[in-house]
């Protein structure tokens, strides 16, 4: 049951409710490890990904209890520190458990985490950070990694190269609990960031610069219990927003922070939809007549997310004029271009450019998904394109989206995993 079935679609019409941040509940359902009592976290997405974080998390001996998109999770009693190899290849967010564990525990033993393949995305920066506040690391020859601290970490300024969102939220993961003040330079200003620092607030953690450049820690002695809700997933409510522009038709979302994707609503008005925003919600009309987008940069938030782009690659196969892309975050994320090409898509690729020209319709084809976002905007381009498509690897869609195929054809896509 890992493909399917799209048929060209007519249009989508409706309302839709957009679940809970993947890119914030791996993090903050990490973080609760570090707390002495129960934590309840809502709007919890029932994803692959997180199916793997809780198992993690009772593998090393924690308490949990799911229901539906509310997660309990009692670490009062964790006391392991060892996470399998099997476990640590399911996801890229894996990696995050070095600085909870060794600051819990002072010792952690994992592997190299897994994931979607979207090039060199070394944890060389985490290490680097978590050894500067006094963590000992040695490494076997199979990957495996043997950590340990001296009693407790201690803080550090630390001057990261690039604002990455893994290497910060790590940092944050170990510097909570740390002794003395830790700074993060050139830290991530993504919302997720944020929504981690206002769990970890909320159990008692000191933290300052959350959403700036410059995030400042102050370690604390123990961290309480909490209940938090996660913040909506913006990558989920673009990909949403992209299929209407493509496909066409009239959708509004629900449970939405419209600030969180207002580069995203920006490019969807220039490039020819209507976009109606308040805070909590965006409602978009398309007519499929659309302009091409012109140069599209990824880069750190507030700019482009990367996570975006192969969704907007999808919409300029189809839009009139050129549109290029640089893709700066990741070097191996374009993958889906192949793919996109069986489609009848024109597409030039080298290395990190990519030049679109929009033709005037796709046909249906086999397709083959190799990464999450990839995945996405593959069955967006489907719903495009004359005749019907199918799609293998329909798995990667798990690891990001709730319902994926329901909730598109509550909208009326023509959709189904077979």
């Amino acid at each position: 049951m890992n493909r399917l079935l799209i048929e060209h679609t007519e249009g989508l019409y409706g309302r839709v409710s957009i679940q809970g941040a993947k890119n914030s509940a791996l993090p903050i359902l990490t973080a609760t490890l570090l707390c002495d009592d129960v934590c309840v976290i809502e709007n919890c997405p029932n994803l692959s990904d997180v199916d793997v974080t809780l198992d993690i998390l009772s593998s090393l001996g924690a308490k949990v209890f799911k229901d539906r998109n509310n997660v309990t999770i009692d670490s009062s009693r964790a006391n392991r520190h060892r996470i399998s190899k099997s476990m640590m290849a399911k996801m890229r967010a894996s990696i995050l458990f070095l600085g909870a564990v060794a600051s819990k525990m002072g010792e952690v033993e994992l592997c190299l985490p897994g994931g979607c393949k979207l090039g060199p995305r070394p944890i060389d920066w985490h290490i680097e950070a978590l050894s500067k506040m006094g963590l000992n690391v040695s490494c076997n020859c199979n990957g495996k990694l043997y950590c340990k601290v001296e009693e407790k970490f201690n803080g550090a300024e630390i001057n990261l190269p690039l604002p990455s969102v893994g290497a910060t939220e790590n940092i944050i993961l170990a510097a909570v609990l740390a002794k003395g003040k830790t700074i993060i330079n050139n830290a991530a200003r993504e919302p997720e960031i944020c929504d981690l620092c206002d769990f970890l607030s909320k159990c008692g953690a000191k933290i300052t610069g959350a959403g700036e450049n410059q995030i400042e820690i102050v370690g604390v002695n123990k961290l309480c219990g909490t209940k938090h809700k996660v913040i909506p997933d913006r990558i989920v409510a673009t990909t949403f927003l992209a299929a209407t522009a493509m496909v066409g038709g009239n959708v509004k979302l629900e449970n939405i922070v419209s600030e969180h994707i207002k580069i995203i609503i920006d490019i969807l008005r220039q490039i020819g939809c209507t976009v109606n925003a308040t805070f909590n919600t965006v409602q978009i009309l398309s007519d499929k007549k659309l302009k091409a987008q012109g140069e599209v940069i990824t880069e750190p938030y507030p700019g482009f997310p990367t996570d975006a782009q192969a969704l907007f690659m999808a919409i300029s196969t189809v839009s009139k004029g050129i549109s290029v892309f640089v893709e700066n975050i990741f070097k191996n994320r374009y993958k889906h271009v192949d793919e996109l090409l069986k489609l009848g898509a024109n597409i030039k690729a080298l290395d990190r450019i990519a030049v679109v020209t929009g033709v005037k319709e796709l046909r249906g084809n086999c397709l083959n998904a190799k990464d999450l976002r990839g995945a996405a905007a593959l069955v967006i381009a489907a719903m495009t394109a004359k005749g019907s498509s199918i799609l293998t690897g329909a798995e990667y869609l798990d690891r990001g989206y709730e319902n994926f195929e329901s909730n598109f054809k509550k909208l009326g896509a023509k959709i189904k995993r077979i």
